[in-house]
């Protein structure tokens, strides 16, 4: 598929879980099926990359949202970064829409997504995307996202030092440095450094993008109760999914699918953004529009 130029969009606000604001922006036919965009852990709504705009493009409406104590998105005064509030926003964003709408999640945002699904008494999607997630991960591969997290909690002098601590994280891209791309994630204090726009708190107790040990039995239990179509995108170099944890997905979710993205790694979107679009599209148009109302 051709990929388009970028959509212009429209910035929005949701009440999420507990009242609190959560900015989105939006592209394409308000009259079009919803597709939420819902990105990982320490990221922002700039982490699709084209991704939103072709989605509109195919007919679609994109919300690309930031996810509680990310990026516009209000952070939590009482610090509730929990597994179950991201799940809460997410259904309140759904409800919202008027229509249930395919989640897209990657990572955190995927875990988000599986729990609004599975853990509700009702349907809250019409499908789901899950990027480079699933209940059964590599703790090595998620330790390194948190040690990449915690290395930016003191700042950085410079856009260049920002810069390198991301080649250092994804050395299968190319080292660039970007202002403009990092002023999306960054934010200058009085201090004169640069921070990272996510909420410290986000981290602390030994946060993780998946649910730990206490969490894990309501994880599985929710993603053994997901029904809806479900494509599972993985990253072939990502040190975060295994050959075991995507088998054990695909058991749990009868009729899921699988689509492996190469040159990925943890960050599909961001590594392989043509690829990884086309991927969703395809889904969309093969698995979810027929099964939409007229």
């Amino acid at each position: 598929m051709e990929q388009t130029a970028r959509m212009e969009s429209e910035l929005v606000r949701f009440e999420g879980f507990n009242g609190l604001h959560l900015v989105a922006d939006i592209y394409g036919d308000p009259d079009a099926w919803p597709v939420v965009l819902m990105h990982g852990g320490g990221q922002t709504r700039h982490a699709w990359g084209k991704t939103a705009s072709v989605l509109a493009s195919q007919g679609w409406r994109a919300v690309s949202m930031d996810l509680r104590g990310h990026g516009d998105s209000e952070w939590a005064l009482n610090g509730d970064y929990s597994f179950t509030a991201y799940a809460a926003d997410t259904i309140a964003v759904a409800d919202a829409l008027g229509k249930p709408p395919v989640i897209v999640g990657a990572s955190l945002g995927g875990v988000s997504a599986i729990i609004a699904e599975g853990g509700s008494d009702r349907v809250v999607s019409s499908g789901l995307v899950i990027v480079d997630i699933t209940h059964k991960s590599n703790p090595e591969g998620l330790a390194r996202i948190h040690d990449f997290m915690q290395s930016g909690l003191g700042g950085f002098a410079t856009l260049e030092e920002a810069a390198d601590a991301i080649a250092s994280y994804t050395p299968n891209r190319e080292r660039r440095v970007n202002p403009a791309g990092l002023m999306k994630v960054l934010r200058q204090r009085n201090d004169g450094r640069w921070y990272w726009h996510w909420d410290p708190k986000f981290i602390d107790r030994g946060r993780r993008e998946v649910p730990g040990q206490d969490f894990q039995g309501l994880f599985e239990a929710a993603l053994r109760n997901v029904d809806v179509p479900t494509l599972l995108v993985r990253g072939l170099l990502s040190d975060v999914v295994t050959a075991e944890g995507v088998q054990a997905f695909l058991d749990a979710i009868p009729g899921a699918k699988l689509v492996d993205v190469g040159d990925a790694a943890h960050m599909v979107a961001g590594d392989q953004n043509d690829v990884f679009s086309n991927a969703v599209v395809d889904f969309l148009e093969q698995d979810i529009r027929p099964t939409l109302p007229a």
